[in-house]
């Protein structure tokens, strides 16, 4: 009875770390903390040497624990990434996940050789272990924070941490079978390193479109659609490992391909994939967080800190310099992708890995790790938000967090019910502007459910659902968000909303149904402006279809933020090109004269 009384007590103080866990996330969304740090925390408080007091020392229920959740967290992040968004910042992101890391390693090393007083090979193993991103800290902070990245900036820091972890992996293990097992000649690691990927790679993708199919072919009882497809990324994942393929990889093409097409039940996946993950998180965190002796860490706490901040100012920063040097970033981008290379979970992951085949000096890789994870969520972590402001790669406005519901209609693939609730100060009520692909359909008002015809408007307090293709639902949260107007509105601009000039015409036509060329499609919008005006300057107005482009901030001669604003009734058409260079002529003429 003493054995099932402690296995009880086991599952009890579990379940309370858990909902700890879940119960801080509403301080960590408040104060804009790094839910890793907070779990992390709970664990060292719940460890032998805290307040709780429990011994824990299972290395490999960690180490599995944590593979578990990084091939869920890895999966949901390529199952919300568009494969257009993914081909757009390929090669950028790509040499950010490869070389980046090893390039972030490799200027780690002399100051963690110098500073633990250990070889080059193992100064090499903690740069290795500290080199990548993680995906789950950068991407908290900026949806807690409500910031809106510049596309391609966004773009590139979401296909990055999504894709860095299995070079790291890969990088870390192979430096620690060296030190346990003896020298590899390198042509083996690259070669090694190669066939990781495509078995990976095939794994991957060949499982994801798997999945699809029986997504879509097979008809699984309600409710099990999302419990399948978690399971099948973790046996994706499993698959790829046991192959000698990167899992890490397969786990996350998995994800991209499936998010990708259309299946029975998205929505559903998504959300249970949200919560699985989520409480995956939770539970790794918090067993990393039970590892940690706080008063050993007293001893490495000045190395591990000067490491960090070799990696914050120098390691990072050069590492991105240099991969992105040939493609057009500004010096502000590249600046604020160095700041966001937050170090996670993967760090302390692969730290356990010393631990778990008992190499030597084990415990000094796994404190460092921590330390140096600890001081990048702090510091980077809470600062992530001035950074992207002040540098000026944050949109002008914050996104509040829009409450949608989403549901899939059986027997087709191609529309969903999507549904809102009316507030007051959402762009649809004060504007009634709807993008042509939504189509209102049924309007809950009094709790009596009216069809859009019969509901002969919509007010505030109603919820209205409409049809829309799942792909295209979330483009609809602007429409429908409760945003207050500023102090100084414009009362023309469509719910005051501003996109970056480097976003596409295409993309903007879609969103809000306009007709545009065929041609103009992937044209930008500064460059749209550039073509039609000449020399913009702020305030200038170009109308486009049933909205008007503004711009909103313009500098050394280039539109670089746009405010979308409602068109005038009785807006003119667009004046045929010969006048519009006589215009700018004109234009010209009179700053002469000045």
């Amino acid at each position: 009875m003493a054995s099932l009384d402690a296995v009880s007590l086991t599952i009890l103080l579990g379940a309370v770390m858990v909902l700890a866990g879940i119960m801080s996330s509403l301080v960590a969304l408040r104060f804009g903390a790094p839910l890793l740090l907070v779990f992390l925390i709970i664990g060292m408080l719940a460890g032998e040497a805290g307040p709780g007091g429990i011994r824990f020392d299972d290395l490999r229920s960690t180490y599995t624990v944590g593979s578990i959740a990084l091939a869920l967290i890895l999966f949901d992040g390529g199952l919300r990434t568009r494969f257009s968004t993914f081909r757009t910042v390929l090669a950028p992101a790509a040499g950010l996940a490869t070389v980046g890391v090893l390039l972030t390693a490799a200027f780690t090393v002399p100051v963690a050789k110098a500073t633990l007083g250990i070889s080059w090979l193992e100064a090499f193993l903690v740069g290795a272990m500290v080199g990548s991103t993680d995906v789950a800290a950068v991407f908290f902070l900026i949806h807690a924070r409500g910031l809106r990245l510049r596309p391609r900036v966004g773009a590139v820091l979401e296909v990055e941490s999504g894709t860095n972890d299995p070079f790291a992996v890969f990088l870390a293990v192979v430096l620690i079978q060296i030190l346990k097992f003896g020298d590899q000649p390198w042509s083996e690691i690259a070669v090694e390193l190669a066939a990781q990927g495509v078995v990976g790679a095939a794994v991957g993708i060949i499982g994801g479109r798997a999945m699809a199919l029986v997504l879509n072919r097979l008809e699984l009882p309600q409710g099990l659609h999302a419990p399948f497809v978690a399971t099948a990324a973790l046996a994706v994942f499993g698959l790829a490992a046991a192959v000698h393929g990167s899992g890490f990889l397969a786990a996350y093409l998995a994800g991209l391909v499936v998010g990708n097409r259309r299946t029975r039940a998205h929505n559903t996946v998504i959300v249970f994939l949200d919560a699985v993950t989520w409480l995956a998180q939770i539970v790794m965190f918090v067993l990393l967080g039970l590892l940690v002796w706080p008063g050993r860490l007293q001893a490495t706490a000045g190395p591990a800190l000067l490491i960090a901040a070799t990696l914050m100012l120098v390691a990072r920063p050069l590492a991105v310099t240099i991969c992105l040097a040939p493609f057009r970033f500004s010096w502000r981008e590249k600046l604020f992708i160095s700041w966001v290379g937050l170090r996670g979970a993967v760090g302390i992951f692969l730290a356990s890995i010393p631990l778990l085949v008992g190499m030597k000096d084990a415990q000094l890789y796994f404190d460092v790790a921590f330390v140096v994870v600890l001081a990048s969520l702090l510091i980077q972590g809470w600062t992530i938000a001035a950074a992207a402001r002040r540098l000026h790669v944050a949109l002008p406005r914050l996104d509040p967090v829009a409450h949608r519901v989403e549901l899939d209609l059986p027997g087709q693939l191609t529309q969903e019910l999507v549904g809102y609730a009316v507030e007051t100060n959402s762009a649809y009520l004060r504007r009634g502007i709807i993008p042509s692909w939504a189509k209102p359909t049924l309007v809950v008002r009094d709790e009596q459910v009216l069809t859009a015809a019969e509901a002969g408007g919509v007010h505030h307090g109603d919820y209205i659902y409409l049809l829309a293709p799942p792909e295209k639902a979330q483009a609809l949260d602007r429409f429908f968000v409760d945003m207050p107007p500023p102090t100084t509105p414009d009362p023309r601009l469509l719910g005051d909303f501003f996109v970056p000039a480097d976003a596409k015409l295409g993309a903007l036509a879609e969103i809000y149904g306009l007709a545009i060329e065929a041609s103009e499609a992937e044209t930008s919008l500064a460059d749209y402006f550039l073509a039609q005006l000449g020399q913009p300057h702020v305030g200038d107005r170009l109308p486009l279809g049933s909205v008007a482009l503004i711009a909103h901030a313009v500098h050394d001669g280039k539109v670089t933020t746009v405010g979308l604003q409602l068109a005038e009734p009785e807006a003119p058409a667009p004046r045929p090109r010969l006048l519009r260079r006589w215009r700018i002529a004109l234009r010209r003429l009179k700053r002469l004269a000045r």
